[in-house]
């Protein structure tokens, strides 16, 4: 179970000037050092105003984030607790913003729902967190919404997040705000 301490963090190497990116070095289980990036991106979507998707993890050989990379961290804990930590930071220079994390496959949604879970009184005062899941809309006459391209659209159904919500039921993304 991770243990979030916001007094627990890796120091940033570098942060840039719109407070959207930030470095930092992770301890490793065989002792070495890997540069991390966090870098908080604004999404496009209409019915997601004012989102920034939070990616993090070393850069790959094209300067993009690689965020499905295994890495065997020495502390998660503190990892954990530094990526939060930067994600208020992001948040107290843009308090009107989201930041959306999505898992980038089960096993970490789960690892992200079971985090929310078991810091809920850590973080209550802090933070609101809310969970979205996507859904089409049938419409009136039997038929299922769709583009303009003829693609199901899926529109996201943010609503509080759930603690009590099974974890074979997981969120599709989840999103933090200040409160």
């Amino acid at each position: 179970m991770t243990k979030i301490n916001l007094e627990d963090i890796y120091e940033p190497i570098s942060i840039n000037n719109e407070i959207t990116e930030f470095k930092f070095q992770s301890e490793l289980k065989n002792n070495n050092q890997l540069d991390l990036y966090v870098r908080f991106s604004k999404i496009d979507d209409q019915f997601l105003p004012n989102v920034f998707n939070l990616a993090y993890g070393p850069l790959s050989d094209n300067g993009y984030i690689d965020d499905k990379i295994k890495i065997n961290h020495k502390n998660s804990n503190k990892l954990f607790s530094t990526i939060l930590f930067y994600v208020i930071t992001f948040l107290d220079s843009y308090p009107e913003a989201s930041v959306g994390i999505d898992g980038s496959n089960d096993v970490r949604a789960y690892l992200y729902h079971r985090m929310f879970i078991s810091n809920q009184k850590e973080l209550h005062d802090l933070i609101i967190t809310i969970g979205v899941d996507w859904y089409v809309r049938l419409l009136r006459d039997g038929n299922i919404e769709v583009d303009s391209d003829g693609v199901l659209f899926f529109k996201p159904k943010p609503e509080p997040f759930d603690i009590q919500r099974k974890t074979n039921d997981l969120y599709r993304y989840y999103l933090i705000k200040l409160k």
